[in-house]
């Protein structure tokens, strides 16, 4: 079943300013900061080691019994309010190659590395969660697999509505 049937099941279609944003390929922090005429940042909420949930473990193609380091945060553009709420998702396995540099970022976007001189291959599914409209990509990064999650807050949805 296609991503668009599987979330009209789920609660809804996607309203259409959003869209573009769910389903656009390169790298968010990039367009976020365009959108807010340069301005940009992250702000870490959380960040820990935990076991990999099964849908996430099979979907990377990885032992649902591995740890993997997980990182949450906020987005901000040109708005006081959080555009995007990001969880990113690194298998103990990537962290041991060259993704293990995600790991020390702080405050700085993973777009920034993720994105530089490199096109990573992304798989991408949209689903609707608590939170709003959410797009998870499952990216191999120099034979690394991790998943980065972004949803798409209310501030956003009404920036973008009044652009």
């Amino acid at each position: 079943m296609r991503n668009k049937q599987m979330c009209e099941m789920l609660g809804g279609k996607i309203p259409p300013e959003l869209r573009t944003w769910l389903y656009a390929s390169g790298s968010l922090t990039q367009q976020l900061t365009d959108l807010a005429g340069g301005k940009f940042r992250v702000e870490p909420t959380q960040e820990s080691f935990v076991r990999l949930t099964h849908l996430d473990a099979k979907w990377m193609n990885m032992p649902h019994h591995h740890t993997s380091w997980v990182r949450e945060s906020f987005l901000y553009g040109s708005e006081k309010q959080p555009w995007v709420k990001a969880k990113s998702i690194f298998p103990i396995l990537s962290l041991q190659k060259k993704a293990r540099i995600f790991q020390h970022i702080g405050k700085k976007p993973i777009g920034m590395f993720l994105f530089d001189r490199t096109n990573p291959k992304c798989e991408r599914r949209v689903l609707l969660l608590e939170d709003g409209w959410t797009r998870q990509s499952c990216y191999t990064w120099h034979g690394c697999k991790f998943i980065v999650q972004e949803t798409f807050l209310p501030a956003f949805e009404q920036f973008i509505q009044q652009g």
